[in-house]
This record gives C-alpha cells, sequence and structure tokens, in this order.
C-alpha cells in the first residue's frame, strides 16, 4: 500500500470539539476502506498567509495515512463536500517521518526559545531601555529643573 499525508484546514469559527470531528470522519473514511491512519496531528489555529473563504485563520489538521489510491480519493471527494474545511491537500510519500512532524517541532522550539529570551542577558532582568520606558525624546525631570 502507498503512504500518504493528507493536511485540511477547518473554518476558524469551528471549536475544537467539531475540528477533531472532522480527523475522526477522514479517520474512518480511510479505515473503511482498508487503510490505516498512521498518525493525527492536530496543529491548531493558525493565521493564514491570505484571506480564504473569508477566514484570516484556520484550524490545521495532518493526518498520516496508508492505503490505496481509491481510499484518497474516496477521502479526497467527501473532504471537497464539506463545507467546514476550507482547503485541503494529500500528497503521496515515500515514507512517514518518525516523531514529530516539521510543524510541531517548529513550535516546540520557538516555546523553548520564548522562554529563554523572558529571562534576559543576565537571566531575569528584563529590565528595559530608560530612554523608551521615559517616552522618547520627553527631557527628564532633572533636565527640565535645570533649565
Amino acid at each position: 500500500m502507498a503512504l500518504y499525508e493528507h493536511v485540511f484546514l477547518a473554518r476558524q469559527d469551528l471549536a475544537q470539539a467539531q475540528v477533531d470531528a472532522l480527523a475522526e470522519t477522514a479517520s474512518n473514511i480511510v479505515t473503511e476502506g482498508g487503510g490505516k491512519v498512521v498518525k493525527t496531528e492536530n496543529w491548531g489555529l493558525r493565521s493564514l498567509a491570505y484571506r480564504v473563504a473569508r477566514n484570516r485563520k484556520a484550524h490545521y489538521v495532518l493526518l498520516e495515512i496508508d492505503g490505496p489510491a481509491p481510499i484518497i480519493a474516496e477521502l479526497e471527494r467527501q473532504t471537497s463536500i464539506n463545507e467546514d474545511v476550507i482547503r485541503f491537500m494529500t500528497v503521496r510519500v515515500d515514507a512517514h517521518e518518525a516523531g514529530p512532524s516539521a510543524m510541531m517541532r517548529r513550535g516546540e522550539r520557538r516555546d523553548r526559545e520564548g522562554r529563554d529570551r523572558d529571562r534576559g542577558e543576565r537571566g531575569g532582568d528584563r529590565g528595559g531601555d530608560r530612554d523608551r520606558d521615559r517616552g522618547g525624546d520627553r527631557p527628564r525631570r532633572d533636565d527640565r529643573d535645570a533649565a
């Protein structure tokens, strides 16, 4: 059987439970056709590069599938009918990635870097620049008193 990655984008106004139900429906289509869903990843609500069907954001879901081509054709047919799905793409791959996908690793790296950046250079003092905190070109109180 061939290996596929199927990614779909669901409308931004759906609840997480509804997005999970869409993923479950797609999984059922694959398993009823004799295929197998190897992995399901929910990438969450993410911004789109441009508006699609009046949506600026979408819920991203990835399915890694092991199955024959007719199952994929049926999955794509059912996905295109569903009004909650605004875009989808299926790609045939040579092998599935071991572990989390690149999108999930990217989020973990960003979280780790964000925690390190919050500590500042010296470990805990996020102080800031006095001129910026003061409001830019406004003279300091000491300078106003001297004038």
